[in-house]
């Protein structure tokens, strides 16, 4: 499979694939094909892992676009404003991801849920309890709302993140929830109460443009009607 990420903030992935190859996407993702790409919708692992993908934020089912008699090509379109990365996944390089970041992937890489360790991080620290793991062995593209900003954080090494904008992290770093100190802080500081604390070792990404954010932001303006 080969592929090339185009259209600047907002972007595609553009896959050829040889025949006989395969990518898997989520529901309404793919925007265009060749007309010898073979679509199948599949549980993709039966039904726990397709009651697992729901959780965390995904489609019960995921497409299957199969080359067929040579190669093909299909594209994938994120769904917000932002940019589409490419991550290499393999055993000891598992990523987890924020609700609906994962776009497409070769059908060797594994989408499941992940279950936050400690409650506080799941329930205050804006990701939610339930986030995605992709594990396996393969390409995996992501939609990442804004500009990514990346960092590797040492062992025992932390980094304050507010709601929304942890888009990704690697597998071997943790994440906990810490209060806003203060009371005048907590409640006039415009932050919300909660931060969200990721420690290393591993790499994380950083999203600058948050969905939740920008709903927040037009909300106002837009009227309800009668």
């Amino acid at each position: 499979m080969k592929y090339s990420i185009e259209g600047g903030t907002l972007p595609v992935v553009i896959c050829t694939l040889e025949a006989g190859e395969s990518m898997i996407t989520e529901r309404g993702s793919m925007c265009w094909m060749s007309p010898n790409m073979k679509m199948e919708t599949t549980s993709n692992g039966g039904v726990g892992k397709a009651l697992g993908r729901m959780f965390s934020g995904e489609a019960l089912f995921q497409n299957r676009y199969t080359a067929q008699g040579g190669p093909g090509t299909i594209a994938f379109a994120s769904s917000f404003p932002g940019c589409v990365r490419a991550f290499d996944i393999a055993p000891g390089r598992e990523l987890v991801v924020q609700k609906s970041g994962f776009l497409a992937s070769e059908p060797t890489v594994e989408l499941s849920v992940f279950f936050q360790r400690k409650l506080g991080a799941g329930f205050f620290g804006g990701e939610g309890f339930v986030m995605q793991r992709i594990s396996g062995r393969g390409t995996a593209f992501l939609e990442i709302d804004g500009h990514v900003v990346e960092y590797y954080l040492q062992a025992g090494q932390s980094i304050i993140v507010d709601t929304g904008y942890l888009a990704a992290m690697e597998a071997s770093c943790s994440m906990d929830i810490q209060s806003v100190p203060g009371v005048k802080n907590a409640l006039f500081g415009g932050e919300g109460l909660f931060n969200t604390v990721v420690t290393g070792p591993g790499r994380i990404y950083l999203q600058t443009m948050p969905i939740s954010q920008v709903a927040g932001q037009i909300g106002p303006f837009i009227s309800t009607g009668s």
